[in-house]
């Protein structure tokens, strides 16, 4: 059933709007994530919120009314509010019609299945929620098994992350690691480990890479430690015919990620 909150003093709006800071995320195990779209991919995935926060509104869109009735069917809690508490909730002037409260969607290391798919993405140190965000919307592209974020990583759960992966983040396996962790992890079984280096001297598109390929991505600023590019199977580099020196870290991801998608799509052929 449906219940109503009017006041913005109450304690569960309190509550709710917390969860745009990271430390009360990390206490509860709850996220975020807002607009029809979003919820919607998540629902596709199976995946419901625990709470689900909506205008009076939302119910007229059959999207939002199916979700709405599928929360009620199973038990979720329901709660209908004005745009002004959604817009407290959410941060924004000018809020999405829903807000879903979700629990966080970590997988331990130790669960990831390799064989599971063809390519895997691993990020080290990202500093930016827009380009975790659209990593792994790549990610969902091009099929990838998901996300192995590495060392201190900007938070995946972020309000802003989760509105840039603009559902993905429900599609792929998201997994925090040490990289000490992840490359011991990484020897016990097959995986081409594949770095990005501006010192690089291999082309991208010479070797033909292996599955399962890891593509490494480093640090938006620093790139990737010297000690983690000894590590990798792989060292390549994108050419860049401007004057630009590097491209942006989420851009670089996709140009690599389509790399490996056509040489498996080739292979096939």
């Amino acid at each position: 059933m449906s219940r109503e909150i009017t006041g913005f003093s109450n304690p569960l709006v309190k509550r709710i709007r917390s969860l745009r800071d990271k430390k009360h995320r990390k206490r509860e195990g709850l996220f975020l994530a807002e607009g029809l779209r979003i919820l919607t991919e998540a629902r596709e995935e199976g995946v419901l919120p625990e709470m689900l926060f909506h205008a009076g509104q939302a119910e007229e869109h059959p999207l939002a009314a199916a979700l709405i009735r599928e929360m009620e069917a199973t038990g979720g809690d329901v709660i209908v509010t004005s745009t002004d508490i959604l817009s407290k909730i959410s941060g924004k002037d000018n809020p999405q019609a829903l807000v879903g409260v979700y629990r966080d969607r970590l997988t331990p290391l130790q669960r990831i299945d390799r064989h599971g798919a063809d390519i895997w993405i691993a990020a080290q140190s990202l500093r930016d929620p827009g380009n975790l965000g659209t990593i792994l919307r790549t990610g969902d592209a091009v099929g990838a098994g998901g996300l192995i974020l590495l060392d201190e990583c900007v938070d995946p759960f972020s309000v802003e992350a989760v509105r840039a992966s603009m559902g993905a983040l429900f599609t792929q396996k998201i997994v925090l690691a040490r990289w000490d962790e992840f490359i011991f992890w990484l020897r016990q079984g097959p995986g081409q480990l594949i770095g990005t280096s501006l010192k690089a001297t291999l082309d991208y598109q010479e070797p033909r890479y292996q599955s399962p390929a890891f593509l490494l991505v480093g640090n938006e600023a620093q790139g990737l430690p010297a000690a983690y590019e000894a590590e990798c199977d792989l060292l390549v580099k994108m050419p860049m015919m401007g004057k630009a020196d590097s491209l942006n870290a989420a851009v670089a991801t996709a140009v690599m990620a389509y790399e490996l998608l056509n040489q498996k799509r080739n292979r096939r052929a």
